[in-house]
């Protein structure tokens, strides 16, 4: 590395450490100014910072247009803090890349399509059987309790109660632990999982419960990388992809139309809703009851009859 790339690396590292100290996790903004190092480094740029480097960085990126101005923010943000140690710092502006506020629909799978997925997920890879291994338990839980899936992936096997069906999510996105019941059936599959697990790594070097093929805790890039590989064997790759983070829409709007079919109210029932799915306000649950036609039609059956009674 030259002289500069070396000398950005340790700025980028004190920033992190100092921003870690002040309660921050900035996992993924640690990556991307890592990854900024490196493009500097690969560019031969010998310094200072400027607006021309940051910009051929962002675009280095294939990513979509609101990933590219969440990059930009990261990087804007350290070069205000890089500029006191180095005065040549370009600043930069904070408009240049706006984001686009537009909360793209979910895409909520049918009961005959989430059939479909979890079949791709226990056949996926053949050629690679420890994929279809984690793959399958961990889609299920998703779906079935609308988890996050990095609130999964951090799971340690001493977050996960298999005697009792209850999960321990820490360090959750609003930095609040809860606790997450699953159905008798999720459990025993999990269960299922966390033997074969042991009998597969005896000696793990990791906590994490969800684990890879080399014994190290599961990524969201190996998570990803599995899940488009199921999702593709499913033929569910025509329309809008679909994510792993759309199987948590998915839980919600259920959840939603058992309680209509019930005839519950649904109103009463949104604070347990929102505290179960981790959310703080129920705004931000607001943000999953995506309506599906399935939904709106329970809704309005249930608007008539309430009508017809009144």
């Amino acid at each position: 590395m030259n002289a500069f790339s070396v000398k950005l690396g340790e700025h980028v590292e004190a920033y992190v450490a100092l921003r870690r100290a002040l309660g921050f996790s900035l996992a993924k903004q640690a990556a991307i100014l890592r990854a900024l190092v490196g493009y500097v480094d690969a560019v031969q740029h010998d310094g200072p910072l400027c607006r021309r480097t940051v910009l051929g960085f962002i675009y280095s990126w294939e990513g979509t247009a609101n990933g590219r101005a969440a990059r930009y923010g990261v990087v804007r943000r350290f070069t205000d803090y890089l500029a006191i140690f180095e005065p040549g710092t370009d600043a930069l502006d904070p408009k240049a890349f706006p984001r686009n506020r537009a909360i793209p629909p979910p895409r909520i799978l049918t009961d005959c399509e989430l059939a479909r997925l979890m079949a791709a997920c226990r056949s996926v890879s053949p050629d690679y059987p420890e994929r279809a291994r984690f793959l399958t338990p961990l889609v299920g839980l998703l779906a079935s309790t609308g988890m996050r899936s990095g609130e999964a992936l951090r799971l340690d096997r001493s977050d996960v109660d298999l005697t009792d069906g209850i999960l321990h999510i820490r360090r959750t996105k609003f930095r609040k632990d809860r606790l997450v019941p699953v159905h008798s059936s999720t459990l025993a599959v999990l269960g299922d999982y966390a033997r074969h697990r042991d009998a597969t790594f005896s000696a793990l070097n990791t906590s994490a419960f969800f684990i890879s093929s080399r014994g190290t805790r599961l990524s969201q890039s190996g998570l990803r990388e599995a899940f488009r590989a199921a999702r593709r064997l499913a033929g569910l790759d025509k329309g809008k992809p679909l994510r792993p983070h759309d199987l948590r829409h998915r839980f919600a709007i259920t959840r939603l139309a058992i309680w209509h079919r019930e005839r519950v109210d649904v109103r009463a029932m949104l604070p347990v809703l929102a505290t179960y799915l981790g959310h703080g306000r129920y705004s931000d649950t607001a943000y999953y009851v995506t309506a599906g036609a399935d939904l709106l039609a329970i809704a309005a059956e249930r608007a008539l009859a309430w009508g017809e009674t009144s």
